[in-house]
């Protein structure tokens, strides 16, 4: 019994610490990819509905092209995926799911993807932010 409680305290703790690494691993990425949209290599989508964004904002630098677009008739992705077929286009969502199951679409498509999981990920690595248009 004492040997299975060491092992759950053990394994409490590993997962404690993985969870504040991923923390840690996320910040570098949104951070990272911050970098790359400020450079120009890429860009950063917001595959929310208009309305989710009009009611928590985006990040400043993202454009909205939603998820429903782009499984639907690609009115608003079209264009934008013609004039940045070169860069590579980091996604985000209100919790990740969406925009990662976007940067699996696009990337089967051929398109350098990076999933940047949620907008209050964004937020909380004190990246700028905005009210939706």
């Amino acid at each position: 019994m004492k040997r299975l409680l060491r092992l759950a305290a053990l394994a409490l703790a590993l997962g404690l610490a993985a969870c504040a690494r991923s923390g840690e691993d996320r910040q570098q990425l949104l951070e990272a990819a911050a970098r790359r949209v400020e450079t120009g290599t890429a860009v950063l989508i917001d595959v929310r509905e208009p309305g989710e964004c009009a009611t928590t904002g985006m990040a400043r630098p993202a454009v909205n092209l939603p998820l429903s677009d782009l499984r639907g008739d690609r009115r608003v992705w079209k264009p934008f995926l013609e004039s940045n077929s070169s860069k590579e286009l980091v996604l985000y969502c209100r919790s990740g799911f969406r925009s990662g199951q976007a940067a699996k679409m696009l990337a089967e498509e051929g398109y350098t993807t990076t999933n940047a999981g949620s907008f209050s990920a964004w937020q909380r690595a004190g990246l700028p932010t905005r009210t939706a248009p």
